[in-house]
């Protein structure tokens, strides 16, 4: 099993304040999500955000060195589950956008993605959303020193399928902090009591993704997009959180 570094008090401050940034991106960017907004011009205005504030887009330039991410923010439409390509493409009417930010600050990473709404959406896509959003919440719940990584992913399916929708296998929440992604990987699939033991220090993401129809993703030729493979909608909400002695505080909020 591998081991999980905990962080420092001081750690924790650092990535306190890249998360926070991380949030601010998301108030600057929400009056700008709507109808006729295109996905490269919200992904403008997050990168001069984040430079602005002395801190790094976290994902331009990650992945393999032969198709690195284009973008500052993962712009992920509909059936776009994650990892989504900041295109020209415009938002309408009706349209759901899961917008992933991550800054590398001060030498430690903040990370969070949050689904917004564009105008006025379907009654059974508003219900995914407020799904998924009642899921990461559950699933925060969980979380305290002596608790397992399996009952998180089991909160989030005790959540999320009994309001008729599926839960996305392949892509987990993470450790975070000098690297974007550290140890330990954070099922969000699980059987309560099961998995690593959570501790104090241990700083991760809870990510969930949550599908209208089925769980199958695909990944498209581009190497980043992954979509349903039903083609139904999606919708994901993520915080970054650190382990106290008596629960978990959100870094991302």
């Amino acid at each position: 099993m591998s081991k999980v570094a905990l962080k420092s008090a001081r750690e924790i401050e650092l990535m306190r304040r890249a998360g926070a940034l991380v949030a601010e991106t998301f108030r600057v960017l929400e009056p700008y999500v709507v109808p006729g907004a295109s996905l490269q011009d919200l992904d403008k205005m997050a990168e001069d955000f984040i430079r602005s504030h002395g801190a790094i887009p976290a994902y331009v330039g990650y992945g393999p060195r032969n198709n690195p991410f284009p973008g500052t923010i993962c712009a992920s439409v509909n059936e776009v589950i994650c990892h989504g390509i900041p295109t020209p493409r415009k938002l309408r009417e009706g349209d759901i956008i899961g917008v992933d930010i991550g800054v590398k600050m001060n030498g430690v990473y903040g990370d969070a993605c949050y689904t917004y709404t564009v105008g006025a959406v379907a009654p059974n896509v508003q219900k995914l959303v407020d799904a998924t959003r009642a899921s990461l919440s559950a699933a925060l719940e969980v979380v305290k020193p002596g608790a397992r990584l399996g009952d998180i992913g089991a909160m989030i399916q005790a959540t999320a399928e009994p309001r008729g929708f599926s839960v996305v296998r392949e892509y987990t929440g993470h450790g975070v902090g000098y690297r974007l992604h550290e140890d330990p990987t954070v099922p969000h699939v699980g059987r309560a009591g099961t998995g690593m033991k959570i501790s104090a220090g241990m700083v991760f993401t809870i990510e969930p993704m949550i599908n209208m129809g089925r769980p199958e993703t695909k990944l498209l030729a581009d190497g980043w997009t992954v979509v349903t493979a039903d083609g139904k909608p999606s919708a994901q909400f993520e915080h970054t959180l650190v382990v106290t002695p008596t629960g978990y505080d959100v870094l991302t909020l």
